[in-house]
């Protein structure tokens, strides 16, 4: 499948997404290697390595590195100013990452990356008992070309170690870091972020909006909703056995919990209620989290004689975001009001009774995040549901 063939689009969902201006400063600091990397140590950089695996080869680390030792410019980085001696990466994880590990002197296997991102995503940065354990890393000796023929490049195959004199070289390398704080509107303190992180990607690879939010909001919640995408019943639902490469399964998880917890806030564009959502999540505690994780275990054993086939539309085509955004909010509400688990069995008839109920069909097509179709599309759920 291509990455869209799996699930619905509506394209004008979020048409009135306004950008606004911003008074942001930009300020740019020099800070040599050495910096940056008790920075990424003491978890004062964040590396969001959660938000897409470190894909160099180390030939191009390699290239990275000799670049620093003798003297040559690389790209600036730069660094978005959450809080005082706080900061998250925009751009620049790559650079970062490979200084890190050469520092380190472990490069990551290709086959380990996912799990090697699950570890850092855990614990701001990367284990000894992982470090040094062979099945995660291999040594990280510079991986250099020879200039010209016959004529070896002094810097293969060393590593951190046995840089002689130029590892105080290397580690005194300043590289441009431009920190970004946004001052206004202060009260939504990272909508400029968010246009940032959609503006200046590495590569020219853009991210998604769920790939830039789980890298601006990560938090306790996020880390749930990642653990709860991979339950096999869910996967079921989706008719998906493996995770989306662009996260979109994950943002059905944040769209559907967030139209339960703040529905009563929902105002178009979706793309703003989920980042608002997002940064909200953030502060929940680890008992709020683990009750939406219990609440969503128990929805999907009420979706348990529904087959793959239940949320997608005509001709079995498409997952309808829509569709099962208003059966998870019908079916979970009056127990989440009630501070309950899911104590129900859907009825896989009423849902195909629901699915083409004229209004409710209309309302998972077009103009999908419109308050009125939201609204729609939860109340006629709860009806034919469960009246």
């Amino acid at each position: 499948m291509q990455k869209e063939d799996w699930y619905y689009v509506d394209e004008h969902e979020d048409e009135d997404f306004s950008v606004q201006e911003y008074d942001i400063t930009a300020t740019p600091n020099d800070f040599n290697v050495r910096t940056i990397y008790d920075f990424i140590e003491s978890g004062l950089v964040k590396i969001p390595g959660f938000q897409r695996n470190y894909v160099w080869d180390i030939k191009r680390a390699s290239k990275l590195i000799e670049s620093l030792i003798i003297g040559l410019p690389i790209p600036q980085i730069f660094l978005y100013e959450e809080s005082r001696n706080s900061f998250l990466v925009i751009d620049g994880q790559q650079r970062l990452m490979s200084i890190y590990y050469f520092k380190k002197q472990r490069f990551p296997k290709e086959e380990k990356r996912p799990a090697i991102r699950k570890i850092f995503e855990e614990h701001g940065k990367i284990p000894d008992e992982f470090l040094h354990n062979d099945e995660y890393f291999q040594n990280f000796n510079l991986h250099l070309a020879s200039p010209l023929p016959n004529s070896p490049n002094k810097f293969n195959k060393l590593n951190y170690s046995t840089l002689g004199d130029y590892q105080a070289t290397f580690d005194l390398r300043t590289i441009r870091n431009v920190v970004i704080r946004q001052n206004s509107p202060t009260e939504e303190a990272d909508t400029s972020i968010y246009e940032i992180f959609n503006r200046l990607n590495s590569g020219g690879v853009n991210l998604t909006p769920q790939e830039i939010r789980v890298s601006m909001y990560h938090s306790k919640f996020y880390q749930m909703i990642d653990r709860v995408n991979l339950r096999p019943a869910w996967r079921k639902l989706l008719g998906l056995t493996e995770p989306d490469l662009n996260a979109k399964d994950l943002e059905i998880i944040l769209r559907a919990f967030s139209m339960l917890v703040f529905s009563d806030e929902y105002k178009p564009s979706m793309t703003k209620f989920l980042n608002l959502c997002s940064r909200k999540f953030k502060s929940f505690n680890d008992e709020a989290i683990a009750y939406l994780e219990s609440l969503f275990d128990s929805f999907l054993v009420a979706c348990q004689n529904l087959d793959q086939r239940a949320f997608r539309g005509k001709q079995n085509t498409r997952f309808n975001i829509s569709t099962f955004e208003g059966v998870f909010a019908a079916t979970c509400m009056p127990f989440f009001e009630a501070k309950q688990l899911v104590d129900l069995k859907i009825d896989p008839a009423k849902l195909d009774q629901l699915k083409i109920d004229v209004s409710f069909s209309e309302a998972t097509q077009k103009n999908t995040a419109s308050s009125e179709n939201v609204k729609l599309r939860r109340t006629k759920a709860a009806e034919i549901l469960f009246s």
